[in-house]
């Protein structure tokens, strides 16, 4: 599929099983995969619909999903060693999406080699479309995407445990948008000046660290390495560019 056929596919899932039940879930379309961790008859039928749609476009790339692999665990080690896959997050921020907020997303990213060439993030109910092609740039609703450094926005972490931590010389941790499908796109627009996080799922961090890599940005692990998509990693850091990420980790160690 080309990336426009990827981006559509997504719109018109979102429309067809997600955006109806936006702020109208019924009792029994919400339970816990575990404690805390929500999931929907939207995330299964978004997840369906999507996976089923690449897998007839590419029938020999692995397709992994969020939903899946909570059912077949072994679905990720197949994907550390896979030679062309895609990732999809069928609703990023299923906790907004249940408590009605309209910060939520789905988001597919492709890997081939061990590099994501292509990542796409469509946010529904803001109508923003985010779309990178390795080499290519990134866009926002079609326009080209360049990323923000703001001297003023706070540093952000998804780990509620570290919200009010302290980051010597720079300032203290505030919580993301706790979804990662807008965590990246308000970090681009310069509304975060760092983000930290202690987990890597590759359907969560995959699409957007290539949308802010074209939008000019810079994503690596805690301890100073590359972000390697199909390898595990104690923790991520995103930031507008060299200089903060460098400062970020160092002060994370301090």
């Amino acid at each position: 599929m080309d990336t426009a056929a990827v981006l559509s596919l997504l719109q018109d899932v979102a429309a067809q099983v997600i955006t109806p039940r936006f702020r109208a879930l019924g009792s029994g379309e919400v339970s816990e995969k575990n404690p805390g961790d929500l999931v929907t008859v939207a995330d299964h039928e978004s997840e369906a619909l999507i996976t089923a749609a690449l897998r007839d476009a590419h029938p020999r790339a692995l397709v992994l999903g969020e939903e899946a692999m909570a059912s077949d665990p072994s679905l990720i080690e197949q994907f550390a060693s896979a030679e062309h896959a895609f990732t999809v997050d069928p609703v990023d921020g299923t906790k907004n999406f249940v408590h009605g907020s309209p910060d939520h997303a789905v988001m597919v990213a492709e890997v081939r080699g061990g590099e994501v060439t292509r990542g796409w993030i469509w946010q529904p109910q803001h109508e923003a479309s985010y779309v990178a092609e390795r080499g290519a740039g990134a866009w926002l609703n079609g326009e080209r995407l360049t990323v923000t450094t703001s001297v003023t926005a706070p540093y952000r972490t998804a780990r509620r445990a570290w919200v009010g931590r302290d980051l010597p010389g720079l300032g203290t941790l505030e919580l993301t948008w706790a979804c990662c499908g807008v965590d990246y796109p308000r970090l681009i627009a310069g509304d975060a000046a760092a983000l930290v996080y202690s987990r890597s799922m590759p359907w969560d961090h995959l699409p957007g660290s290539l949308i802010l890599t074209e939008a000019g940005g810079v994503i690596g692990d805690h301890e100073g390495g590359p972000y390697r998509p199909q390898a595990p990693s104690s923790g991520l850091i995103a930031a507008p560019d060299r200089d903060t990420y460098d400062a970020v980790r160092a002060a994370l160690t301090a």
